[in-house]
């Protein structure tokens, strides 16, 4: 008698949790749903507290992470996008090309940030897990580039006049003919991720020679606090071979 009460008990708890459970997924799929809206809207600051509202309803959601994610991306919240694309690609477990599409995005981010190293590993791995993502070996060969020039640059090397002439011209090209990134498939359903951030090609290459003109400006700095110690020090002596 006993063993049937509990029984009954238990199967009276489970139907009473499984409408709860139902009602608190089809609450995180309206989320998605209105924050993708808002996304395509462009109303990204909008889109982020939608998708949070879905992540707070299930930590576990792949879309809403990675979706989230976009969002802040598109804020240049760049900590907070690195934060959710980790948990996206630590929660992608079974699409090899999904989850590779989170390492991209970390790879973009990290790039945005200026962290090079950071940058490369994750395009070596969204490359590992999707070779056919064309758009991240063409990143990693920009961020390559980028540290083998910061290498030179700090082992005293120095680009000469023609190379320097050649990248304006490239920069005056690339800021007429840059474009819009990539906007999301507008067939795409509603509870699937966001496609990739896309870094296109000249806003990676216009990043480079963003970079490669800050490290110009701050040699040209040093050397030119290096110029004004050796004076200093010049004056000191002369002034010492005087005392003397």
């Amino acid at each position: 008698m006993n063993k049937l009460l509990i029984k009954y008990i238990l199967f009276l708890l489970v139907g009473v949790m499984l409408p709860v459970t139902a009602s608190g997924q089809k609450d995180v799929r309206k989320n998605i749903r209105k924050g993708n809206k808002e996304y395509k809207q462009e109303k990204y600051s909008e889109a982020a507290k939608s998708y949070e509202n879905a992540v707070e309803g299930n930590a576990a959601s792949k879309e809403a992470n990675f979706n989230l994610g976009n969002a802040l991306y598109r804020q240049k919240e760049w900590d907070q996008a690195v934060e959710k694309y980790n948990h996206y690609v630590s929660l992608e477990q079974e699409n090899p090309v999904t989850a590779s599409a989170g390492w991209h995005n970390i790879g973009n981010t990290m790039l945005q940030k200026k962290d090079l190293q950071g940058s490369l590993e994750a395009y070596k791995m969204a490359l590992r897990l999707n070779p056919e993502d064309d758009e991240a070996r063409y990143n990693l060969a920009v961020v390559q580039k980028m540290i083998q020039d910061e290498q030179q640059d700090q082992g005293g090397g120095e680009q000469d006049q023609e190379q320097e002439q050649q990248q304006d011209q490239d920069q005056q090209q690339d800021q007429q003919q840059d474009q819009q990134q990539n906007q999301q498939n507008k067939d795409q359903r509603a509870e699937q991720p966001q496609q990739p951030e896309q870094m296109s090609r000249d806003n990676a290459r216009q990043l480079l020679q963003a970079i490669e003109q800050d490290e110009r400006d701050t040699q040209e700095k040093v050397q030119q606090i290096k110029a004004k110690e050796r004076e200093e020090q010049a004056e000191n002596n002369r002034r010492n071979n005087k005392n003397w």
